[in-house]
């Protein structure tokens, strides 16, 4: 076995290298193996390094479909860029601690709370797959945020807490869908659809007529438009139906609501119409109105609260639940969607807008 070339090594250091080999020997081991295996081992070592912008860079890649919202995609690798990147974009995904996501985060923690807990996730879950493709040895993940990263930063929600989707009392609902008639235009009545099916704004904007069945009065929406990545069955009220039947159609154009453009309708065409067109809107946003209608229901029918979420696309129960639960309830669904449809269209209360002071008893 080679100690190495005199031109790098003294006779002392020689001598000391001879040493270590004998050991290894009075040990049983072969030292030409151990040589062997410890250049392998740096080898793979080096191999495995991942940085943590290639390594977001892959995660992103290979998990691309989950996010069905375009925007939510797109702020994936956004605020990893301006918020993770300059702290440990360069740095190896096996060497990332705690201290590290500290110098990254709590900077502008208190200023920029749900964007930077955003971040946070978004790290730990990179370095989850980091552990589970062999770039970093499994332990404590240090972005995780119960038990690590809760011991020393203050919770998002006390710094900035939740601001939820102004939504239209369901009471003022019948005035906002009469003068909601009155207007004229694809837009409106593209918005009328939204209320009457308690559907999302990318459902609407997307809806072409192959997925439309007026004589079954059915609209199949399917997975790859779903935010849930399921396909959604929704059962259409009369005046859902009559609205799309009143709609033009143009040979070869698959959309439902046309837009100026000839395509679909712009991405904020509903959120701008809503807010600037309908003065009793009350500031209420596309989204709130999906509130709007799962308050009604709630408070104003009888039907049962698995009926109700079906009806908004939302995933009802455990595991075990949907295991056996897997009814979509659409015949109950139908005479849901009937009632919400029958009370859009009711007559809007009558109010007075003076004040009547109570006068004190004498």
């Amino acid at each position: 076995m080679g100690l190495g070339s005199a031109a790098d090594y003294n006779l002392k250091e020689a001598r000391e290298r001879a040493r270590a080999a004998r050991q290894l020997l009075g040990d049983g081991l072969d030292p030409l193996a151990a040589k062997h295996a410890a250049r392998s081992a740096a080898k793979l070592d080096e191999a495995r390094k991942l940085t943590f912008r290639e390594a977001a860079g892959r995660f992103f890649n290979q998990h691309e479909a989950r996010w069905s919202n375009v925007r939510h995609r797109k702020q994936f690798l956004s605020t990893l860029e301006a918020h993770a990147f300059p702290v440990l974009g360069d740095m190896d995904v096996a060497t990332i601690a705690v201290a590290d996501l500290l110098r990254a985060l709590e900077p502008h923690w208190r200023d920029k709370t749900v964007t930077l807990d955003r971040v946070r996730s978004r790290v730990e879950q990179v370095l989850d797959w980091s552990v589970a493709r062999g770039h970093r040895a499994a332990g404590v993940n240090p972005a995780k945020w119960t038990g690590v990263l809760d011991q020393i930063l203050p919770p998002p929600r006390k710094v900035a807490p939740v601001v939820h989707h102004k939504a239209l009392n369901y009471d003022e609902l019948p005035l906002l869908m009469a003068e909601l008639r009155k207007l004229e235009g694809t837009t409106a009545r593209a918005l009328e659809f939204l209320i009457f099916t308690a559907t999302r704004t990318a459902e609407i904007l997307g809806a072409t007529w192959s997925e439309i069945d007026l004589d079954d009065a059915r609209w199949e929406i399917p997975a790859e438009r779903m935010k849930g990545r399921k396909p959604h069955s929704v059962p259409l009220s009369p005046p859902a139906v009559e609205l799309l039947r009143q709609l033009p159609r143009e040979r070869g154009n698959p959309c439902v609501f046309i837009g100026r453009s000839g395509r679909g309708l712009p991405k904020m065409a509903l959120f701008n119409f809503l807010r600037e067109r309908l003065a009793s809107a009350g500031g209420t946003t596309v989204h709130g109105l999906r509130a709007t209608f799962s308050t009604y229901c709630y408070e104003r029918t009888s039907h049962a609260n698995h009926t109700i979420e079906l009806a908004l696309a939302h995933s009802v129960g455990n595991e075990a639940e949907k295991a056996y639960r897997r009814s979509s309830m659409y015949d109950k669904r139908r005479k849901l969607m009937e009632q919400w449809a029958a009370y859009c269209a009711s007559p809007p209360a009558k109010g007075s807008d003076k004040v009547v002071p109570l006068r004190q008893a004498q």
